[in-house]
Order: structure tokens, then sequence, then C-alpha cells
């Protein structure tokens, strides 16, 4: 069975031909999604995950973070104006994210509302595979319950300084709604200490990784089933507990599942 690397990048693979089409089974596919801080494991599980699904079942892994973290770090790596680009467009992503701060002005909320846009788009390509009955592994997953960070609004933080941003902020609020709405089968939230994530993740700023982690374990997700797993422990403990918590859904694919499996932690 072939995985799909990435759904958002492989939208022709929902538009198999009619005689495919028709060995597609005709109910909707299992959402699994993973959440937490940087540095807590989520794509190294995601992609193991949907490898080993894929084995027995049509699956897609699907990334549904921004992707704006690592931009601005590629950013920074420009020769000679690179990390006062970096410097200058994280200041003003800050801002934004910032309670009782004013957004800095239309166009970095209309970079902020793109990503979340884009972020929208991949959320509908998901909900097209589960409809299509594939296995969907979700790499975050968006919530409408605090803003300004852990995958929730961009703009619903600071206050906006003209119409136009007001309509950006009230717009982009919406979709995130849309999305929180769609709740996932299970979310499994990956616990990781910020001393541990900071060790992962050492370009990572260790005071944003602490208050990263404080807020994850706020978020409720809408209600959805949700089982959180100590992701400070080594990478074969976490799968092994990772398994156990998915059996219900996958069990005769698990029921001979190896986990001796070395990987890194990301």
């Amino acid at each position: 069975m072939t995985v799909l690397t990435d759904c958002s990048h492989h939208p022709a693979s929902l538009q198999a031909p009619a005689k495919n089409i028709l060995r597609i089974p005709r109910y909707r596919g299992k959402l699994i999604a993973f959440v937490g801080s940087d540095g807590s494991g989520k794509t190294t599980l995601t992609s193991h995950l949907s490898i080993e699904l894929a084995q027995d079942r049509p699956t897609t892994y699907v990334y549904l973070g921004l992707g704006s973290g690592d931009l601005g770090r590629r950013i920074g790596q420009l020769p000679v104006i690179g990390h006062m680009l970096e410097k200058k467009l994280s200041k003003k992503a800050k801002t934004t994210r910032t309670q009782g701060e004013k957004i800095p002005g239309s166009l970095t909320a209309l970079v902020v509302y793109a990503f979340s846009l884009k972020r929208y788009f991949n959320h509908l390509k998901m909900q097209n595979a589960l409809r299509a009955g594939l296995t969907v592994v979700t790499d975050r997953y968006p919530q409408a319950e605090i803003a300004g960070t852990c995958d929730g609004p961009g703009l619903s933080a600071a206050q906006p300084g003209n119409f136009f941003v007001a309509w950006l902020r009230k717009s982009e609020a919406s979709l995130y709604q849309r999305m929180a709405e769609h709740h996932p089968d299970l979310i499994i939230r990956l616990d990781v200490s910020p001393q541990v994530a900071h060790q992962r993740k050492p370009d990572h700023d260790l005071e944003l990784l602490q208050t990263k982690s404080e807020i994850m374990k706020q978020l409720r997700f809408g209600g959805a089933r949700m089982v959180s797993i100590d992701a400070s422990a080594p990478f074969q403990t976490v799968w092994t507990q990772v398994v156990h918590e998915i059996q219900p859904f996958f069990a005769s694919h698990f029921s001979h599942v190896e986990t001796g499996y070395t990987v890194q932690s990301s």
C-alpha cells in the first residue's frame, strides 16, 4: 500500500481513476491528531504511524501547522541581512500574538491571514481524504480556544488598527471555528518538559517553550476525545503508549506491531 506522504502536496491522490475509486470503502476514515509543544516528537510519531498504518490500509499524513517558525529561522540564515530581517519579523509576530497590543499594520495582518488560509485549505483536503475513506494522521491540529499560540487564530489576540485588519481578524476567526468544529477521532497530546524540548530543539526559545507547554495543557479542542502521553520518555516507550491508545481503532493491525525502531524525536 502506498503512503501519501503529505496530503497538501498530493491533491491528485484523491482524484484516482474510477476503477480505483471503487476499491475505496464508502465510509469516513479515521482521524488521529498529534498535538504538543515543539520538541515533543509530533513530526516523528506522525510520520512513523502513517508508514505503519499504510501497510494494510489507505493512509495519508497531513501537516496542519503554519510553518511560519521554520520559515523565520530559514530567513535568519540568509547572508548579511538575514539575522536583522528575522529579528524584525519576529518582533512583529510577537506583537501580533500578544493580548492588548496593536497588530502592526495591514501587511503583517495579511501575511498572518495568508498562513491561516493555507492551513484552512490543508484542513479541507484532510476532510476530502476522510470522506474518501482514508485513514488520516495529522501533525498538529487547529483550535479556536486560545488565540496567538498553539495553533490558534493568529489575529485574535492583539487589536486591529483599521477596518481592513478588523475584517481579516473576523474572517480568520471564522476559519478557525470551522476547523475546530471538525473533531478528530482521537487527539494524542504529547507532554514534554520545556528542558527536554529545548535539548531537542536548541534553536527554540526556552521561555516560549515553557509558555506553549502550559497553554497546551489548557486546551480541550472542543471536547474531542483526547489522551496525554509523557513524551519526555525514550521513543520506544512513547511509541508503545501510542499503539496502546489507538488499538481500539486499528486492533487488527497492531496485534503484531514491532516497536524496535530507532528514530530521532522532533
